[in-house]
């Protein structure tokens, strides 16, 4: 029987996500872009998926790790 590993989805980004949502302020560290980057991604739906709470815009270390697996996989580089 044929035995299916699995990545370690940190090993994607190469560096370990906090165990809680993600501000804007972490998402543009993670990725080393200015935070109006991670606005201009979300207002063109080309960045991770984001969603409020309250007022507030959070991220799903899951979506985001999702978001970059995808990229990865279909080799997607958009010119800025």
């Amino acid at each position: 029987m044929a035995t299916h590993t699995q990545t370690d989805p940190r090993a994607i980004l190469g560096v370990a996500l906090p165990d809680r949502y993600l501000t804007p302020d972490d998402i543009a560290e993670i990725f080393e872009v200015p935070k109006e980057t991670v606005y201009q991604w979300r207002k063109k739906r080309t960045g991770p998926p984001g969603f409020r709470i309250g007022k507030h815009l959070r991220y799903d270390p899951a979506d985001v790790l999702a978001h970059v697996a995808e990229r990865k996989s279909t080799g997607q580089d958009d010119a800025a």
